[in-house]
């Protein structure tokens, strides 16, 4: 481990980060991939995303004049991700961020909708669409265009590891800044 690494870079290495030949979700091959599930669903690694994610956010409220009214972002990668940071900006900051999922497909019974805790939300609530991996940040534009859909209002990206691969100009040419916890080069170390 590097003298620079942070602990949640380590983490991600070690939980997380594995070589081989891989397809990743945007149809590219790499000769490495990071399951960030086997963090996300990690005590320790949950516990350190959400922390750091936390100091992140506020910061980016401040730094962007604006004002977070919910996190989530599409589902699976997103899940734990929402309701962690959710959790802890309650618990530690008395902020509430209500947690919700962008599905994939939406809902085949029942209210048949997209976006589930849409009950937490005010109509036109300004809020931070979470990622896990972002590589050409495809899932977070698919979950942008769905909230906007729905009369929400992105206001930014967080992702726990930027791969560094385009992401951050999809985001942009969208009209939203890409805030991340760490980058494929630090989990390298």
């Amino acid at each position: 481990m590097s003298g620079t690494q942070s602990p949640l870079a380590a983490f991600v290495r070690t939980h997380s980060y594995r070589e081989g030949d891989f397809t990743l979700a945007s149809g590219k091959k790499s000769p490495f991939y990071i399951d960030l599930k086997a963090t996300t669903l990690h005590p320790q690694g949950i516990t350190l995303i959400a922390e750091t994610a936390v100091e992140v956010l506020l910061r980016a409220e401040l730094d962007l004049g604006v004002e977070i009214e919910g996190v989530g972002g599409l589902t699976l990668g997103a899940d734990p991700l929402a309701t962690a940071i959710s959790m802890k900006a309650h618990e530690s900051r008395r902020r509430h961020w209500p947690a919700f999922i962008v599905r994939k497909e939406p809902k085949g019974h029942g209210t048949e909708k997209y976006i589930e805790g849409v009950e937490n939300l005010r109509p036109g609530a300004r809020v931070a669409v979470l990622e896990d991996v972002v590589t050409t940040g495809g899932s977070g534009l698919k979950a942008v265009e769905r909230l906007r859909a729905e009369g929400f209002t992105p206001v930014l990206v967080l992702t726990v590891v930027d791969r560094e691969t385009g992401g951050a100009q999809a985001f942009q040419s969208a009209g939203l800044p890409l805030l991340c916890l760490t980058t494929l080069a630090q989990v390298r170390g």
